[in-house]
């Protein structure tokens, strides 16, 4: 099989229009668009960081309103950095099983 009936899509760190998944078709790894999803998702990822140690210095003292914005923050972090070990990980299988189709 030729490597354009193999290439998979890539999972973007982004979703689309009623937040359904959006993804890339190319092989350019370096092109503008892969570059801009690998900078999104090291900005999600690190927003996620950031996040739970707000909320782990914060739960002890904390009121209920403020817990109930504090998990739809975390929630959402979650949401993103799940996105992009789902992206990830479809490119790590892809890269040690080259030939298998997913």
């Amino acid at each position: 099989m030729d490597a354009e009936a193999r290439r998979e899509p890539r999972l973007l760190p982004w979703s689309g229009a009623e937040d359904k998944a959006c993804y890339l078709i190319t092989d350019d790894h370096g092109g503008p668009v892969s570059r801009l999803a690998d900078a999104t998702e090291s900005i999600q990822l690190g927003m996620g960081t950031q996040l739970l140690a707000h909320a782990h210095d914060m739960l002890p003292d904390t009121p209920p309103g403020d817990l109930r914005f504090l998990a739809e923050c975390l929630t959402g972090a979650l949401h993103d950095a799940l996105r992009v070990a789902e992206s990830r990980g479809r490119r790590l299988n892809r890269l040690n099983h080259p030939n298998h189709l997913n």
